[in-house]
């Protein structure tokens, strides 16, 4: 039977084990290292099975904090799952695209997402649950309403802006929501293009509007850049048009007129206009 002071010396030299352990980075094990111990002895490991289950551990709560990490800097915030989304209730939705979106095959090819369609029908909702498969596959994601992502951009110094405009364009995947749910000028249209011209080819962008791209010249009036802007968002893109009445007035409402999707670049380009730059003076 072990003395008091062979406790005491054994507590002794587990703490400094522990405090060892941590001052190496190997954070996993220290805080429960007695019961780690207790479970080595027990099982009597060998020393390579002891440095195989310190390795197993230490892997897997490195593996947890990267994704909490993940997940909180990426501004998802709370959100209801796909199994929660009613697939019946849009009168028109593209489902083989946002089933094909999960497989996460757009990251890979650098694609973008475009998901179109009124007030209320679930593009925030996908766009979100899209963005969380990604953190959960080990891709870095940042998720921003337009408003958010432009007014941080505009506030920024020069040099400020450089690095946050860095940050848009090497994040893995950047979610860009609410499109045209407000107003900006022609100085957050430049900004918007400023976004999609840097991931443009490199890094996949989702975007989610509820106005049609001949429209995007009222969210952003006197702009002179709506034109290219488009051209390089929808370049390499699935647009996804969703019809229906919102979900939240269901039963209450009946909303006249579908909303609009334009899917090639001609076309958006004769709705949207020519490009005021190369109008006639």
């Amino acid at each position: 039977m072990n003395s008091p002071k062979t406790k005491t010396t054994a507590a002794a030299m587990n703490n400094d084990l522990a405090a060892q352990l941590k001052h190496v980075g190997l954070c996993a094990v220290p805080d429960a290292l007695d019961d780690f111990l207790a479970r080595a002895t027990k099982a009597r490991w060998s020393p390579v099975q002891i440095l195989e289950a310190l390795a197993l551990a230490e892997a897997q709560e490195r593996s947890k904090r990267s994704l909490e990490r993940r997940l909180r800097i990426s501004g998802i915030k709370s959100f209801k799952p796909m199994a929660d989304f009613d697939w019946s209730w849009p009168k028109k939705i593209e489902r083989d695209i946002i089933d094909r979106a999960f497989t996460l095959d757009f990251l890979k090819e650098a694609r973008n997402l475009v998901l179109v369609g009124r007030n209320g029908l679930g593009k925030t909702m996908i766009a979100q649950n899209l963005c969380h498969t990604a953190v959960l596959a080990g891709h870095s994601v940042l998720f921003r309403s337009a408003s958010a992502l432009l007014e941080e951009l505009h506030r920024q110094s020069p040099e400020g802006r450089r690095r946050k405009l860095r940050t848009y364009a090497n994040v893995g995947l950047l979610c860009i929501d609410e499109v045209g749910y407000l107003s900006f000028d022609d100085k957050a249209a430049d900004l918007l293009y400023e976004v999609v011209n840097c991931r443009y080819e490199r890094k996949p962008l989702i975007v989610t509007t509820n106005r049609p791209f001949k429209e995007w010249n009222e969210v952003f009036p006197n702009a002179t850049c709506i034109v290219t802007l488009l051209d390089r968002l929808l370049h390499h893109a699935d647009v996804t048009l969703v019809e229906g009445n919102s979900y939240r007035v269901r039963g209450r409402i009946r909303l006249r007129h579908p909303v609009e999707a334009h899917r090639s670049v001609g076309d958006l380009i004769s709705l949207v206009g020519p490009d005021p730059a190369r109008r006639p003076r």
